[in-house]
């Protein structure tokens, strides 16, 4: 009997102990869904507060664009560069994407690279990269080659041409551009050259598919053929052969000097 008594007994402490662990937890859940509650609701204030910052802040006249600074071209330029950009001095120069600005701006033939920084609070500063043409290139048409190898704008009607011209260009993309390699070489080489063989001097490359190039010079009237493999001893070789030939009279007869044959040159005349 007194051993029923003590099961019952013990029976009820259970009970009654699993009913407080669950209150307990109860209060702990609760306490932490209004913790939870409160920092959500602080954060979605905080937010509201960002978000009513920047609004006025678009609107704000004392962050307005008021002054455009564009450096490394002319007048002229600056004026299309503005337009193409599309900026408007009744915006805020936070509403202002200067990645976007800088993709227009390069979208000019002429603009190389720009970069667009905001300057705060009222200015906006872009510096821009112009096209310097190395070489004209005659292909399908006649385009501007800059000193990257880049056929970059086809020449308009009332546009510079006084550049050298490459010709013999082939329509295929992959052999063209190994032919605008080959060219490329060359002036550049000449462009460290001294007068006469400076690069103002030189009037056309004819380039073959197999790098073989000929060289006309303003002062020579010779074909200059050769591969630009070794170009630097080639070119002496071939200030001496010039040498030669002018100091004994002969330089107005000839056809071509070849720079092709190993050491030495071969010089072939005109006939008669």
């Amino acid at each position: 009997m007194k051993r029923k008594t003590i099961l019952k007994k013990q029976q009820v402490k259970k009970n009654g102990g699993g009913f407080s662990d669950l209150w307990r937890r109860t209060r702990l859940v609760g306490s932490w869904c209004l913790k939870v509650s409160a920092l959500l609701a602080g954060l979605a204030g905080i937010s509201l507060g960002f978000v009513a910052l920047y609004s006025y802040l678009l609107s704000s006249p004392h962050i307005r664009l008021e002054q455009v600074e564009i450096v490394g071209v002319d007048e002229e330029m600056k004026k299309k560069l503005l337009d193409m950009a599309g900026l408007s001095f009744d915006l805020s120069l936070l509403a202002i994407d200067v990645d976007e600005v800088q993709k227009k701006l390069e979208k000019h033939p002429w603009i190389r690279a720009a970069e667009v920084e905001k300057q705060f609070p009222h200015s906006l500063f872009i510096r821009v990269e112009k096209e310097e043409p190395l070489a004209l290139v005659a292909a399908d048409k006649l385009y501007y080659l800059n000193p990257y190898g880049k056929l970059f704008k086809e020449v308009g009607p009332d546009e510079d041409v006084d550049f050298p011209i490459i010709t013999g260009v082939v329509s295929d993309d992959l052999d063209r551009e190994k032919q605008v390699g080959f060219s490329l070489q060359v002036l550049q080489f000449l462009e460290s050259q001294k007068e006469p063989w400076s690069l103002k001097n030189l009037s056309e490359i004819h380039v073959k598919k197999d790098g073989e190039v000929s060289l006309y010079f303003s002062f020579l009237p010779a074909a200059v053929k050769l591969k630009t493999q070794n170009l630097g001893s080639k070119m002496e070789e071939l200030k001496k052969v010039v040498e030669h030939l002018s100091s004994t009279g002969r330089i107005h007869m000839v056809k071509a000097i070849h720079l092709n044959y190993g050491e030495g040159a071969v010089v072939s005349f005109r006939k008669g």
